[in-house]
C-alpha cells in the first residue's frame, strides 16, 4: 500500500494528474500495480487523507490539490489546534493524573494499553487510543480537563487513523502509551509530563514527515 500510495503521490505533485483528473479505476491500478483492489482502495484512502483527492460515488476518484494541505484538518480541527491545545492540556494532565489517579483508573490505563498492544484492527485501535487519552485526563481528578478532550475527542481518533494509515505509528504509540502508564502508575508528576511531552512530540514529528517529507529529510540532513 505504502509504495502505491507514494508512487501514486508523486505522480500528482509532478503533474502528471493536474488537478481536475481522474484517476485510473481501482481495477485498472490493481493491475498496474499487481496487487489486490484491497491495497489499492487503502492507497487512495490515503490520497484522500493527504487531501489530494476527492472520491465521488459512482464516478471515481478527482485529483483536487497539486500537494498536501500544509495543516491538514482532522474533523472540526486543524491540526495545528490540536497540537497547540494537546500541548497546553494533555502534559500538564498527565502529571496531575500521577498525581491524584486511583486504582480504578490505573486498572483501566492498563488495561487500554494491553489490548491496544494485542488488537489489529484500527478501527478498534484507534477507539482505545481515544479512550486511553480521556481517561487520563478522567484521572486528572479535574472535570474539565476531560470535557475539553471530550469535546476533540472525534478529531483525535480521524487525526490518530491518518498517522496510522500514513505514518505506521501504532507500534511506537503503545510504546510510548507504556511509558506513560508508568509514570502514572509511579505516582511520578515529573515523569509523567516527560512522557506525555515526548508522546506528543513524535506525534507532531510524524504529521510533518507525512505532509512534508522534503522537510523532514532537509532538517535530518542538517542534524
Amino acid at each position: 500500500m505504502e509504495a502505491v500510495l507514494a508512487y501514486l503521490r508523486r505522480a500528482i505533485e509532478r503533474g502528471e494528474y493536474a488537478v481536475g483528473d481522474k484517476l485510473p479505476s481501482e481495477a485498472a491500478l490493481s493491475k498496474e500495480f499487481e496487487v489486490s483492489r484491497s491495497v489499492i482502495r487503502e492507497a487512495l484512502r490515503g490520497l484522500q487523507a493527504l487531501g489530494l483527492t476527492v472520491s465521488r460515488t459512482g464516478k471515481g476518484t478527482f485529483v483536487t490539490a497539486t500537494g498536501p494541505a500544509e495543516n491538514p484538518t482532522f474533523g472540526d480541527y486543524s491540526a495545528r489546534d490540536l497540537i497547540e491545545v494537546r500541548r497546553h492540556v494533555e502534559i500538564p494532565v498527565a502529571g496531575y493524573a500521577a498525581l491524584r489517579r486511583d486504582a480504578d483508573h490505573l486498572d483501566l490505563l492498563g488495561h487500554l494499553a494491553e489490548r491496544m498492544e494485542l488488537e489489529t484492527d484500527n478501527t478498534a485501535w484507534v477507539a482505545l487510543d481515544s479512550l486511553f487519552h480521556i481517561t487520563i485526563a478522567q484521572a486528572s481528578g479535574n472535570p474539565v480537563f476531560a470535557k475539553v478532550i471530550e469535546e476533540i475527542r472525534d478529531a483525535l481518533a480521524r487525526q490518530s487513523a491518518f498517522l496510522n494509515r500514513l505514518g505506521d505509528r501504532r507500534a511506537e504509540s503503545n510504546v510510548e502509551h507504556r511509558r506513560i502508564v508508568t509514570a502514572i502508575a509511579d505516582g511520578s508528576e515529573e515523569a509523567a509530563v516527560a512522557a506525555m511531552t515526548a508522546h506528543l512530540a513524535h506525534v507532531e514529528q510524524a504529521l510533518t514527515t507525512i505532509v512534508r517529507p522534503d522537510r523532514t529529510a532537509k532538517q535530518n540532513r542538517t542534524d
